[in-house]
């Protein structure tokens, strides 16, 4: 069964989900802008997630980490909890 790990930062906005993309994309570190930012308790961790599995995240969330590009910042992705930033740190097939 397929694996990723992920980390992520969470606001309530579309537009401060793109600027905080913009502040990363020019040199800052996503775990101290997820510190600084993220309403998601994970982002007093940098905003790590752990390693999961498909089925244990949101549907948005999963149709992200489990098909898209690791090692890079995706985002704005909206679910039922508000904008995400989303990073796949890792993922087994």
């Amino acid at each position: 069964m397929a694996k990723a790990a992920a980390r992520h930062i969470l606001v309530a906005t579309e537009q401060e989900c793109t600027d905080l993309k913009q502040k990363i994309a020019d040199g800052e570190d996503f775990a101290d802008v997820a510190k600084e930012h993220s309403t998601c308790p994970s982002g007093r961790e940098g905003g790590k997630l752990g390693e999961f599995s498909p089925g244990m995240m949101v549907a948005e969330f999963d149709k992200v980490v489990f098909s898209e590009e690791v090692g890079v910042v995706h985002g704005p992705i909206e679910t039922q909890f508000g904008f995400h930033l989303i990073e796949i740190t890792n993922r087994d097939e």
